[in-house]
């Protein structure tokens, strides 16, 4: 059990102590932490639950789940342990066969230009038609969304906005069936998630200072980066 009461309604299962195979999610009749949403969220469940009469959904759903097993090897052995045997960038060309996609899109950062294209080229070896865009694409001023010169990261000179409204436009207008993000920024990501029509997965998130392995810092938190861990920690600009 969690420790710290929360006094909410609202989920914690991030801090949740109990041990993994004895949780309530995990194991019929299993203990619940506090606030548990499957012990203590019945009618929400049950909302969530009911989406899935679209049959759409449910196939979704259900590939998704087929994808996860296959990610893991010799399944038959008893006793079993996890054995993972696919990528990431694989589970994701099979998951887009499983649905029977043959039209991906690829929304990628400017600083993974050549990630993105080696990217595109396996997408292409393991035949999927690519459409990809660029986060600089239309070569918006930063100045038209208000930003100052001071505001930019290159100073004293045009610098094009993120624009990954346009992005989602493109996709959504190429027809994507199933669009993959390679690292937008913060933010920019929430907005192409919020305006591509087709679902959407990451392949690989940015992080500047990792090598866009953002768990990194995580894995470190306790140690070299318990600075993150700091109240009022900032950043150079100041921003908490």
């Amino acid at each position: 059990m969690s420790k710290e009461k929360n006094t909410s309604q609202d989920p914690s299962c991030a801090s949740c102590r109990v041990t993994i195979r004895k949780r309530a999610c995990v194991t019929p009749g299993g203990v619940g932490g506090n606030n548990c949403p499957t012990q203590e969220q019945a009618e929400a469940l049950e909302a969530a639950n009911a989406k899935y009469d679209s049959m759409e959904l449910r196939e979704f759903a259900r590939q998704a789940s087929l994808q996860e097993a296959a990610c893991y090897a010799n399944r038959h052995e008893r006793p079993y342990v996890l054995q993972p045997s696919k990528t990431r960038i694989q589970e994701i060309w099979e998951f887009a066969h499983r649905m029977g996609y043959t039209k991906v899109g690829l929304a990628f950062c400017l600083g993974l230009v050549n990630e993105a294209a080696k990217v595109e080229q396996i997408f292409k070896s393991q035949g999927l038609e690519v459409v990809s865009a660029i986060c600089k694409a239309g070569a918006t001023p930063k100045e038209w969304l208000g930003l100052s010169d001071e505001e930019k990261v290159r100073r004293d000179g045009f610098e094009s906005v993120c624009n990954p409204l346009y992005q989602a436009e493109l996709m959504n207008q190429a027809g994507t069936q199933l669009n993959v993000v390679l690292g937008l920024c913060v933010g920019h990501d929430s907005l192409f998630f919020a305006n591509a029509k087709a679902p959407s997965t990451v392949l690989a998130v940015k992080d500047r200072v990792t090598g866009h392995n953002p768990l990194a810092a995580v894995y470190l938190s306790e140690s070299y980066y318990a600075k993150l861990k700091e109240t009022g920690s900032q950043d150079d600009d100041g921003v908490l």
